[in-house]
């Protein structure tokens, strides 16, 4: 949909033209699944698919809430404080101020309508996506003098404390930060990062949405947090540990003998061999070694498949099409999985091929037919109009 037919949209809903517009994009992560919570590398990039927010301040004292991707509204009085209501998609912006609020930013009453073009519940960061956009189009209307740090921790104490999913802050951080050609090589536990050169070339990113909804509060995701924070408690015996991400693939294998559960020890063992993929990736990257780096996405796919089993059958059947293909050199599930997305690096002038057939064979081992996007590394939040 055009920023034009969004602002007739608006006009239509609310009676007036719209004052500002603002955009968040989605994100995949390259590599460094489930890492976030763990204190390790992550490597994000931002998406140009996301979320617009076009919005007036009004005079009626009302938080307005619409959507053109749900029938759902909402229409609230300005209070000190809100609480979540039951699954509504708006309880993402309500979350977002309700914590501006205990920041001491004097938010006032606001038209808003939101429209995604992000499939939602793929595992793209739709919802990192709205809550970002929200705070950082209120912080700047409203003058609450955050910085976009500020909104990230915001957002994400919103994702965790005011929504119930235990998630940590690499989706907020790589909507707010990203660049475009740039991945976000991110470190969770001190929040440094760097903006690592990521020149596709002659490949493009396909993301290859399994048409398979998850919610993260509803899956299993939590429970892979706890199981971290078990194997975590059992290192911690004899380690100086922080973080699970605080030792390396070498340091684990001689002290794993302190994680006397099988499947505790193999969550632990994807977590550090996987924060260790990301700083492989890197410097793969950073010399332009793609074939390194499809590799390495490969090694992360089955690693999450095998050791921390968050993959599924709709996901696994997407990479091992891409493995039969000669114009893909990588792929792997992004996101927390259980369904959701994979993503694979293809050649440019293959992309449609591509396409055409992963639809194919997935259609006919799955019984029904995947989304299949062309993406580019784009920008994160930003101001429009």
């Amino acid at each position: 949909m055009e920023l034009y037919q969004l602002q007739e949209q608006f006009k239509k809903i609310y009676g007036r033209e719209t004052e500002h517009v603002y955009f968040s994009p989605g994100r995949v992560n390259l590599i460094g699944e489930h890492i976030d919570y763990n204190g390790g590398l992550v490597m994000p990039c931002a998406v140009t698919f996301g979320t617009y927010l076009l919005l007036n301040v009004n005079d009626d004292n009302l938080l307005s809430f619409n959507s053109l991707n749900f029938e759902e509204k909402a229409e609230v009085k300005i209070h000190s404080s809100y609480t979540k209501d039951q699954d509504h998609w708006y309880n993402y912006p309500i979350g977002v101020v309700n914590e501006l609020m205990k920041n001491g930013c004097r938010v006032q009453g606001v038209d808003m309508l939101f429209y995604g073009n992000l499939p939602i519940g793929a595992g793209l960061s739709s919802s990192a996506s709205i809550e970002i956009v929200t705070a950082y189009a209120l912080n700047e209307i409203f003058n609450c003098g955050l910085t976009k740090l500020d909104l990230v921790k915001l957002c994400k104490i919103v994702e965790n404390n005011f929504i119930g999913v235990s998630s940590g802050i690499m989706d907020q951080f790589a909507v707010a930060f990203g660049e475009t050609n740039k991945a976000l090589k991110l470190d969770c536990a001190t929040l440094d990062y760097e903006a690592v050169d990521c020149d596709l070339g002659d490949y493009v990113l396909a993301i290859i949405n399994t048409n398979k909804p998850r919610r993260l509060a509803e899956s299993k995701y939590n429970e892979r947090v706890a199981e971290c924070h078990t194997a975590l408690a059992a290192l911690q015996a004899e380690l100086d540990l922080i973080n699970l991400c605080d030792i390396d693939g070498d340091s684990l294998k001689t002290c794993e003998h302190l994680i006397t559960d099988d499947i505790i020890k193999k969550r632990a063992q994807h977590i550090v061999q996987e924060n260790d993929r990301v700083k492989q990736a890197a410097q793969e990257l950073s010399v332009g070694n793609l074939k390194a780096f499809g590799k390495l996405m490969y090694a992360s796919h089955y690693s999450l498949q095998h050791l921390y089993e968050v993959s599924g059958v709709e996901l696994d059947t997407i990479v091992d099409y891409c493995k039969t293909d000669g114009s893909v050199i990588g792929a792997r599930m992004t996101g927390a999985g259980f369904g959701g997305c994979a993503i694979a690096l293809v050649q440019k002038d293959a992309f449609e091929s591509f396409r055409e057939n992963i639809t194919k064979y997935y259609s006919e081992k799955i019984g029904y037919a995947p989304s299949v996007y062309n993406s580019v590394i784009g920008d994160g939040v930003r101001r429009l109009a």
